[in-house]
């Protein structure tokens, strides 16, 4: 029979997997990122091929970094 704390191995203490926590960082990137091209003043309120493009490209970055912080953070707790 496993033991708890070989149940939670995978996961982060809101009970995520890294999986769903690089899922989550790109979408929020992504979202971000579009809205900040579609609502921030000065800026034509189109979203383009470019704006679609970076937003990917963001969201992208934002689920490396996430996964990296959560690599770097498992690591010092061993």
């Amino acid at each position: 029979m496993p033991s708890m704390s070989d149940q939670q191995q995978g996961q982060d203490e809101a009970g995520r997997t890294p999986r769903q926590a690089g899922i989550a960082a790109f979408v929020t990137g992504l979202v971000v990122t579009l809205g900040f091209f579609a609502f921030f003043p000065g800026l034509p309120h189109v979203i383009d091929w470019g704006a679609i493009l970076l937003s990917l490209a963001v969201g992208g970055i934002a689920r490396w970094a996430c996964r990296a912080w959560l690599t770097k953070r498992s690591a010092d707790r061993l």
